[in-house]
């Protein structure tokens, strides 16, 4: 039986693809779950364009992060932190201080996507990887200085 998955399925297929499946697996799961539907040729049109806007989207979408990429690419971010006597480091610089520091100059970057593999505990400068779907990276440098005294 010819049907198409309105849902990814794992190891099946994707969504809006058109697949043979065993009668039994289509009518018993498939069908009654919402994950497939039995392939019309009125529905394979629909399935056609659904994936035709399905793909403009993900191409909108792949240049919207390539443009947020390049333009954070080789941005330097400066995190004042306070310090001790010594040059200690009385807080750590971790993700989300960096992402409140990007967000303040614009750039819209959740904490996750920042690769950090431990928090910064020293003065100094850092580069930093930001990660972005569709394997688009983007590198910057984390400047830690010392705060202001209050």
């Amino acid at each position: 039986m010819k049907v198409i998955f309105l849902k990814d399925v794992e190891k099946l297929g994707k969504k809006y693809e058109v697949k043979e499946i065993k009668n039994g697996y289509a009518r018993n799961f498939l069908i009654p779950k919402g994950l497939a539907k039995p392939a019309t040729t009125e529905l394979l049109a629909w399935a056609q364009t659904q994936k035709e806007i399905l793909e403009k989207e993900s191409e909108e979408e792949l240049k919207k992060i390539q443009d947020i990429a390049s333009a954070i690419d080789g941005q330097e971010v400066v995190v004042p932190v306070k310090v001790g006597e010594e040059e200690q480091l009385f807080e750590s610089v971790n993700p989300q201080k960096i992402c409140e520091k990007l967000k303040e100059m614009g750039f819209e970057v959740k904490k996750s996507q920042i690769e950090l593999k431990e928090p910064i505990k020293e003065l100094g400068e850092y580069p930093v990887k930001i990660k972005f779907e569709h394997n688009l990276e983007s590198e910057i440098t984390v400047i830690v200085t010392k705060g202001e005294e209050k």
